[in-house]
């Protein structure tokens, strides 16, 4: 999915993207007999792949159990034992601090009963909850029926149901409105960021890889073949020139190719993996892995026979032939350009635009790399103003080094913000990378070497410039531990903005709440308290066992960006979609689901979720809505889980700039 430009686009994708209901568990039952009088009543759910069903018994605290209700008013049966169930998995979960049992793929419950008048059916109907590794859904209810002449039933999709509740009167009785009433509102606001922001990062990191000494001294002997070679003029020589830059940017570009295939086959696919928490740690030792490559202990370089198969085919002469010296430059450079691809590889699956935004850095970097051979070639001149080949080359692969250090820890923590870890607190993270940055300083003062430093004679300049530079930032980084007296947490630093784990997520000084935020948990007063106040709304659809809800809570509202959107420009409703309250004899209604039958709405949950499907088409949390303060108009795309600071103020502010304008 192409990262969207423009808010219409994206208002394009809320209707098209989001508009699903979640549906992951199918039920179907089946009937045993035991004997002329004894039944097994079979409930049989078929979960998708991913998904995990929640067993009947389940710690206190804990998430939403499976519940099965039987429907014998009549005293026609009666129940031997209780409701069992297969054995499941039992892990000890790290969010909720319990063993909890769940199941995969599928699940079977048995409810022996023995008849005692003449029966034809049992209904009743099971309650359950159901979680990924990203979301969980709300509690749902699905009717089962038992045919006792042994027919299969395929529960929770009736067609024949009669009675249809009229929504139009409920929704209004319940929420003071229809989902016709709810609208999209166009703005003229642009991404701030797009696919050339993601070239640019890409074009700086071509930059980089050419200072490198894997690269910089092939230019001059490139260039020199082609300009000098016997046998053409100068004209065809710069002709073979650009078509060997052309050459060395087309190999970047199939390299991403791969990534749009995984695409094509589902498009959320690249932010799910960027999402998991052993890629993240698997980041975290290949980055640590290229750090030690670029400090000299070792060389990374690809299989010896790839060189001689692609060096062969530069024998072929002609277009061919200049192909393969791109693909070989690729090949040989790689100890230099693998970790600089690897960041640009790591930085693509973690943001939203996924393969093109690959595919865009990854033509930066072909660019940026072929570009000085084309330019070279075309103005021979140029080249006497290159600066000759010494241990400066080898001086920007070690500082290099120690940015791939810093930034390993990055995904080390992402790792540990999703787990719980506790290993890497706000404490441990601004000392690891003072300890970094301060050794870099030190590196560059010439108190540190590594095991192909050329002899410092002097410090240069460029070198004393750039020391006093990364001590200064090692001390911004120290100032991080100052103590914000109004959160009673640690300062965030602008700089580490969605490098850095939360303020709030700290030792000494942790965040145990919302920073007190007003916030409604009823609708109506919500929206009559915007009125009021003239401020849009933001509907934030939870839950008390949502582990992803509480992640946003206490690591990503808490920060002062969002904090200030959150206290000083939103009307803050929560609701929540688990809530077992009881709703008042007058609301506990009969409504139409989305995909089809009826459902009771009799708690607070209930009524909360039925909100968030029939007016968003969604029923995953954490869900936020922006509106209008009178809660007519849907301001942009709503958004789920946002673990990312950027991502989810520019949601917030995107959605103020339309209020505003509107």
């Amino acid at each position: 999915m192409i990262k969207r430009i423009l808010l219409l686009l994206a208002l394009a994708v809320f209707a098209v993207g989001n508009s699903q209901i979640l549906e992951p568990v199918k039920w179907k039952t089946s009937i045993e007999k035991i004997s002329d009088i004894e039944y097994n009543l079979i409930s049989s759910a078929s979960i998708e792949s991913g998904w995990h069903l929640y067993s009947q018994n389940v710690p206190e605290d804990g998430p939403i159990p499976t519940t099965f209700i039987f429907d014998d008013a009549n005293g026609a049966f009666k129940f031997v034992g209780n409701t069992s169930e297969d054995e499941g998995h039992i892990v000890d979960d790290p969010v909720f601090q319990m063993k909890i049992k769940f199941f995969e793929k599928s699940a079977v419950f048995i409810q022996k009963v023995e008849l005692i008048g003449d029966v034809k059916t049992v209904n009743g109907f099971v309650e359950f909850m159901v979680c990924d590794d990203r979301r969980c859904l709300p509690p749902t209810e699905v009717e089962l029926v038992f045919n006792i002449n042994g027919t299969v039933n395929n529960s929770g999709n009736n067609s024949d149901e009669v009675g249809i509740a009229d929504n139009d009167a409920v929704n209004h009785m319940l929420y003071g409105m229809t989902p016709k009433d709810v609208t999209l509102v166009a703005g003229n606001i642009e991404e701030k960021k797009s696919l050339w922001s993601i070239f640019g990062l890409g074009f700086l990191g071509g930059l980089l890889a050419l200072l490198t000494p894997c690269v910089f001294p092939m230019i001059p002997l490139t260039v020199s073949f082609f300009t000098k070679k016997g046998g053409q003029n100068k004209g065809s020589g710069v002709g073979k020139a650009l078509l060997y830059g052309f050459f060395i940017l087309l190999v970047y570009l199939i390299l991403s190719i791969p990534f749009h295939l995984l695409d094509s086959v589902n498009p959320d696919i690249l932010n799910e993996i960027s999402t998991n928490v052993w890629l993240n740690v698997i980041f975290f030792l290949v980055f640590m892995f290229f750090a030690f490559s670029f400090f000299g202990y070792y060389e990374l370089t690809l299989p010896s026979s790839w060189t001689n198969k692609t060096t062969q085919g530069e024998n072929a002469g002609g277009i061919i032939g200049i192909f393969f010296m791109a693909l070989t430059l690729a090949i040989v450079s790689f100890s230099c350009t693998g970790p600089i691809l690897g960041s640009l590889l790591a930085g693509s699956l973690t943001a939203d635009g996924g393969a093109w935004q690959l595919t865009a850095g990854m033509a930066g970097f072909g660019v940026s790399l072929g570009l000085p051979f084309a330019l070279f070639a075309m103005f021979p001149n140029m080249m006497n103003a290159l600066p000759k080949s010494g241990g400066w080359l080898n001086t920007t692969k070690v500082v290099l080094g120690f940015l791939e250090l810093a930034l390993a820890f990055k995904f080390l923590s992402n790792a540990d913000l999703v787990k719980h870890w506790g290993l890497l607190k706000i404490e441990p993270f601004l000392i690891i990378w003072i300890i970094i940055f301060a050794g870099l300083a030190l590196y560059l003062f010439g108190k540190i070497k590594f095991p192909h430093d050329s002899p410092l004679k002097k410090l240069s300049f460029s070198r004393i410039a750039g020391g006093v530079l990364v001590a200064a930032f090692a001390i911004y980084l120290a100032s991080g531990f100052r103590v914000n007296e109004d959160t009673n947490t640690f300062t965030p630093l602008t700089l580490l903005s969605g490098l850095a784990p939360p303020v709030g997520y700290s030792w000494f000084y942790p965040s145990t709440s919302t920073n007190n935020l007003k916030t409604f948990k009823d609708l109506k007063e919500g929206i009559a308290y915007a009125k009021q106040v003239n401020k849009p709304i933001m509907i934030d659809f939870t839950g008390h066992a949502c582990v992803n809800c509480r992640k946003m809570e206490e690591h990503i509202w808490p920060l002062e960006k969002i904090d200030n959107y959150l206290r000083n420009e939103y009307v803050l409703i929560s609701l929540y979609v688990d809530d077992k309250k009881d709703l008042p004899s007058d609301e506990q209604v009969e409504v139409t689901r989305v995909n089809g039958g009826k459902r009771l709405l009799d708690n607070y949950g209930h009524k909360w979720a039925n909100f968030q499907t029939q007016f968003f088409k969604s029923n995953s949390q954490p869900y936020y809505v922006l509106l209008n303060s009178d809660g007519t108009k849907v301001l942009n795309e709503p958004v789920g889980y946002t673990p990312d600071e950027a991502d989810y103020a520019r949601f917030l502010e995107q959605g103020l700039e339309v209020y505003k304008q509107n």
